[in-house]
C-alpha cells in the first residue's frame, strides 16, 4: 500500500472564560478584535486581513514570519468561508492554508458557546485534512491551544 497522501485528524479544545457569551462571540466575529488577538503578533507580520462575518462571507488573512522563527520570509495565507453562525451559540468555517501558495491543509472548524453561572464555556472542534508537507494535527493543536489562549487573555484586557 502506498504512503497516505492525506492524513485525517479531529480534535476538541475547551476553554472557560469567566465573561459572557456576547463579550467571547463578539471577540470572534468583530473585525478590529479578531484582528488583534487572532492575527498581529510580535512574530509575524500581517499584510492582509479581510473578513465579511455572514453566512456565506469570506475571511483572509496573509501573513509574513519574522526573523527567528522557523518560517522566516514564509508567506502563510488563510482562508475561511462562514458555513453557519447562530449569535451567542456557534460559529462554523471551512478553513484551507497555505505556505507560498501551495494549500496544506482544508479544515471545518466549529465554535459552540455555552453560558455557565461563571461566564463561558467554549468548545473547539477542528476536523482536518493534512497534506504532503503540512505541519499536522499535533502542531495545529498546539498553534490553537496558544490562540484560545491569546483569546482569554484580550478577554481579560477588555
Amino acid at each position: 500500500m502506498a504512503d497516505q497522501s492525506i492524513l485525517h485528524n479531529t480534535f476538541v479544545l475547551e476553554r472557560s472564560y469567566p465573561v459572557p457569551v456576547e463579550r467571547v462571540f463578539a471577540a470572534l466575529s468583530e473585525t478590529s478584535s479578531k484582528r488583534h488577538w487572532f492575527y498581529e503578533g510580535e512574530n509575524k507580520d500581517l499584510d492582509e486581513f479581510q473578513m465579511d462575518f455572514r453566512v456565506g462571507g469570506m475571511e483572509l488573512a496573509r501573513y509574513r514570519y519574522r526573523e527567528g522563527t522557523p518560517f522566516n520570509g514564509v508567506t502563510f495565507t488563510n482562508e475561511a468561508q462562514y458555513q453557519n453562525i447562530v449569535p451567542g451559540k456557534r460559529i462554523v468555517a471551512a478553513n484551507t492554508m497555505a505556505m507560498d501558495g501551495r494549500c496544506f491543509s482544508a479544515a471545518l472548524i466549529t465554535f459552540e458557546f455555552l453560558p455557565t453561572e461563571k461566564g463561558t464555556d467554549l468548545i473547539f472542534t477542528h476536523q482536518a485534512a493534512f497534506f504532503e508537507g503540512s505541519d499536522g494535527p499535533q502542531i495545529r493543536e498546539m498553534g490553537w491551544r496558544k490562540l484560545l489562549d491569546q483569546l482569554g487573555a484580550e478577554l481579560a484586557r477588555s
